[in-house]
């Protein structure tokens, strides 16, 4: 009850009081000499008190005390067990678990010794200590545990009020989802951190056994109770934070929508391994990512005959620098192949990605930088010869629907005659697989990049049958967080308080992570016997004006008054939606239920290679792009331009 009472004093204190704790606690740590006072203070408080208390306050009884020889006793015996058990190192403002219990540990010491030394002493006649009984070493020993503990408490909770809370700083309300060990821990990094101006009003957890219950005094709620309307307006919610390691699930996708829909802002608890020297800081916390809240089934795929593939080989990624290039660098290193040759004509990428990996001192002497150009076929076949690749990912390829509508010439002779290049060099030098990495854009494309795109697959498929080389062609949708998608522009717009561009209310996109792109290649290149076009079921797609709102609402942003969607119209080429098969082509499954073989339709052999042939003229020798255009729609009958300069050439 006293302390109780002391604690209401606190908070009601005048205004002068506060300026003197607040002066006086957000000095600098007390130096060590000074706790040790302190303590020894408190020790000689607590030993005279207990004298009174034993005498019953009897002022003749407790005359009889020889109380200078008993007092340094008890100094000598505390002071050198509080510097054993190092009491005095430890922040009043910061008291701890362990704090306190070095104090009893120190205490039962001390009392242990004063029992034992009093008694020798008294037995060598050196001084008079009868009246040091059993009972006032154990009466002094509770009575300076209580007023020690007591002390440091107080000055701990008016720190936190007065400090790290102050009444002039209005908190906002933080949720909690997960009551473990983790969700506390967030709870006392939020608390520590002086700057955050925010509280934590509730835990949420899904375990019906720690519903209703409370942790420090905070209490924990299920995740209906926690998101009513009332219960965020009452509390001023303003964010959640995500303790729970697992970044999936019904119950993390429930909590996603529902900070969407009410504007409040969805953060999440960095993994275990990256807490700085084990400690979370609050700095640590990180918004969750809009592409974790896809709610899409994420894919897994078994890659046990991979390592077979690639251990001991010499394995060659073209555009290497890029996003699914370099993801395939980093994946294809943990099998242990004997070289990895990446082959970009990006110099400054190249050079961060070369830095990256040889970083790694186990791979250190693994990976093979080489610059040049796909297109160069000189540049080309000198690499194959240097370094005898038995396995080729071939990733580089212009990729951005706008601009290669205005540079069709660069289109086709990167995706294309590239491709050309390098299947033919993998042919001559017996490469074992070749793989192509392809787009859903190539389906009925309707754009220069996707038409390019689909010639390469037909490319490939037609020259697979020259060699012992086994060529395999993945297709797949946008991959979330690649260079140049939509995501990382709507959050640069979102940081910059721009508009965010979308093309078209209605424009929807299929959506997979870089990891399963990856996968996608690796399973394909294990799978595949030569000439397959390989598909993911991909899900649903997404609706790309429903990203922007959610990821405008995902910022703690409101639509159309902090930030607005700005419809800019379909680009040239570009479509509403795209498609993984076209109408005439059929599937096979395969083992995994989510990969497919596209049954496509491709042109006689005779009749692509004419088309070949006067495409690849026609870049080199100075045509048009209109003519370029002409000869691939020939090659590509169902090629029909969209929003563009070339839709004269479907009349």
């Amino acid at each position: 009850m006293y302390f109780c009472s002391l604690c209401e004093l606190c908070v009601e204190m005048p205004t002068w009081a506060e300026i003197w704790v607040v002066r006086f606690l957000g000095r600098k740590y007390l130096p060590t000499w000074l706790v040790l006072l302190i303590d020894l203070s408190l020790v000689t408080i607590s030993y005279f008190t207990s004298q009174l208390l034993i005498t019953n306050f009897d002022l003749d009884k407790l005359a009889s005390f020889n109380s200078l020889q008993e007092f340094l006793l008890l100094n000598a015996c505390y002071g050198i067990s509080f510097v054993v058990f190092r009491t005095n190192i430890g922040a009043f403002r910061h008291t701890g678990v362990r704090d306190l219990l070095r104090l009893g540990e120190a205490s039962i010491l001390a009392a242990i010794s004063i029992l034992i030394f009093s008694r020798f002493a008294n037995y060598l006649g050196v001084f008079d200590t009868k009246t040091l009984t059993f009972n006032l070493i154990i009466l002094q020993s509770v009575s300076f545990l209580m007023s020690v503990t007591g002390i440091r408490l107080f000055v701990k909770l008016v720190y936190s009020r007065y400090i790290l809370n102050p009444t002039s700083k209005k908190s906002q309300g933080v949720l909690i989802y997960g009551a473990g060990t983790t969700g506390v821990t967030v709870r006392n990094a939020i608390k520590n951190d002086r700057s955050a101006h925010r509280d934590v009003v509730g835990f949420i957890d899904d375990n019906p056994k720690l519903q209703g219950k409370s942790i420090d005094g905070i209490k924990v709620y299920s995740r209906e109770k926690a998101f009513e309307a009332d219960f965020l307006e009452s509390n001023k919610v303003i964010e959640v934070i995500w303790s729970i390691q697992i970044i999936k699930g019904e119950s993390f996708y429930f909590a996603g929508d529902r900070c969407i829909e009410n504007n409040i802002q969805f953060h999440r608890v960095p993994n275990i391994k990256e807490w700085i020297g084990g400690n979370l800081s609050s700095k640590q916390i990180k918004r969750v990512k809009i592409e974790d809240l896809l709610n899409r089934t994420v894919i897994s795929l078994e890659n046990s005959k991979l390592q077979s593939l690639i251990m001991d080989k010499v394995v060659l990624v073209t555009g290497a620098a890029g996003s699914i290039g370099s993801e395939l660098c980093r994946q294809i290193l943990f099998y242990r192949p004997k070289y990895l040759v990446l082959f970009d004509h990006a110099e400054t990428p190249m050079n961060d990605l070369l830095l990256e990996l040889r970083s790694m001192p186990e791979f250190e002497n693994n990976v093979v930088c080489a610059m040049g150009d796909v297109t160069r076929e000189n540049r080309v076949r000198e690499i194959f010869g240097a370094y005898n690749p038995q396995i080729v990912f071939h990733a580089a390829a212009y990729k951005h629907v706008p601009m290669m509508e205005v540079n069709a010439k660069e289109a086709v002779k990167v995706n294309i005659e590239g491709t050309r290049i390098v299947a033919t060099t993998a042919i001559d030098n017996q490469v074992e697989k070749f793989v192509l990495i392809s787009t859903d854009k190539a389906v009925n494309p309707t754009n220069v990049m996707g038409a390019t795109k689909r010639a390469a697959e037909i490319l490939v498929q037609s020259i697979s049958k020259r060699g012992k080389t086994e060529f395999i062609t993945t297709r797949f949708g946008n991959v979330l967080g690649s260079n140049g998608s939509v995501i990382p522009l709507f959050h640069k717009q979102i940081e910059n308080r721009q508009p965010l561009t979308v093309t078209h209310r209605d424009v929807i996109r299929y959506f997979m992570t870089i990891p399963e792109a990856c996968q996608l290649v690796f399973e394909a290149a294990t799978m595949g016997n030569g000439g397959e076009i390989f598909v993911f079921d991909m899900g649903e797609p997404v609706r790309i004006y429903d990203l922007a709102e959610k990821m405008i609402r995902l910022s703690g942003l409101t639509l159309n008054r902090d930030i607005s969607i700005l419809e800019t119209g379909l680009r040239p080429g570009e479509k509403l939606y795209e498609e993984l098969l076209s109408d005439a082509e059929t599937t096979l499954p395969t083992h995994h239920p989510k990969i497919m073989v596209a049954q496509v339709s491709t042109p006689p052999e005779d009749v692509s290679g004419s088309l070949f042939t006067s495409l690849f003229y026609a870049c080199n020798n100075g045509k048009t792009d209109i003519e370029i255009v002409t000869t691939l729609k020939e090659l590509i009958p169902e090629y029909i331009s969209q929003n563009s300069a070339f839709s004269e050439l479907d009349k």
